[in-house]
């Protein structure tokens, strides 16, 4: 589809490989270069499974948008069935469907080039010619990092996300733009959301730091944000919020909800206790990679300045 007309030139050349020169003349959409893209077009339909109306990524294939603008039909002859096992790969992320590849090979060069494990290969040649794992194994067995990386350059449905498959069509989801927070790299990526709630991740061609590039945790590890066992208000023990002693025979050890105010009017009590009782020694402050900059900044002034103790400490590794 990357093939453009140059002056002079015998056969229509790939624009993607082709070297440029001082007056190079060139036509990216001349009769001969509409032609031929409508022919691959064709070649690439003939043997893609017409099941548009169900697939996952109707709306946002790549396919599907060039087959439009260049109003290619569906040809009559072809393999259009399955020839090969539907979300065959055991993959907990990803999900696989080589029915609907069309051979671009953009997750082979995704995998090697950009996340360099080489995971993805092409297997036998020719009509059976497919993308494979490795050998033939599976993904996880080829040193698959579960990244997402194929996925996310994937132009169809052959690639796709597990976590989220058949839960919303791309008309159906907002897209929300934020900053990752599991490390202090600072990807960008899209939310999907979908009735107020996130079901899934996208990367963000855009993004300034990363790019399209995302790491597991950053595609896949969303679940958190509606998982029933997030804390969403703070919680202290029932005696600290009753103001007494605690002691085994009455109780009240149990975790209650409170409003931020209490929590963090108790939390300063029992912290100023300890330094008064057994000196800022007795302190230490555990932060979190996962913070800003500026957050963790003025942790640090808080365990210095305010609780005089230097035993701050902060999380690294996720």
């Amino acid at each position: 589809m990357c093939v453009v007309e140059v002056k002079g030139g015998r056969f229509l050349s790939a624009a993607c490989v082709t070297s440029v020169w001082e007056g190079m003349e060139i036509q990216t959409h001349s009769e001969k270069v509409v032609k031929d893209r409508k022919l691959t077009l064709e070649l690439m339909l003939a043997n893609h499974p017409q099941d548009c109306i169900t697939c996952d990524v109707s709306g946002e294939c790549e396919l599907q948008d060039l087959a439009y603008e260049y109003k290619v039909e569906v040809p009559s002859w072809g393999a259009k069935g399955t020839r090969y096992p539907v979300n065959s790969d055991p993959n907990p992320f990803i999900r696989v469907d080589m029915n609907r590849c069309i051979l671009c090979r953009r997750c082979v060069l995704a995998c090697g080039e950009i996340q360099v494990r080489d995971v993805w290969g092409v297997a036998k040649r020719g009509f059976v010619e497919v993308i494979v794992a490795g050998a033939g194994v599976t993904m996880l067995e080829a040193r698959c990092e579960s990244c997402g990386q194929c996925v996310a350059y994937c132009p169809t449905g052959a690639l796709s996300n597990k976590m989220n498959y058949g839960m919303a069509r791309a008309h159906q989801v907002k897209k929300v733009t934020t900053t990752c927070a599991y490390c202090g790299v600072g990807c960008q990526f899209d939310l999907l959301v979908k009735n107020n709630k996130v079901i899934g991740v996208q990367s963000n061609p855009d993004a300034p730091v990363n790019g399209m590039a995302l790491c597991v945790k950053g595609r896949y590890g969303y679940d958190y944000i509606h998982h029933p066992d997030r804390l969403k208000k703070p919680r202290v023990r029932r005696y600290l919020v009753e103001e007494r002693r605690k002691t085994k025979e009455e109780g009240g050890w149990d975790w209650v909800e409170t409003d931020w105010d209490t929590a963090l009017n108790i939390t300063a009590k029992k912290l100023m206790e300890a330094r008064d009782n057994h000196g800022a020694d007795s302190i230490g402050v555990l932060t979190s990679a996962k913070c800003t900059n500026e957050e963790n900044y003025l942790m640090n002034k808080l365990a210095r300045q305010v609780l005089g103790t230097n035993n701050i400490d902060h999380c690294a590794r996720l």
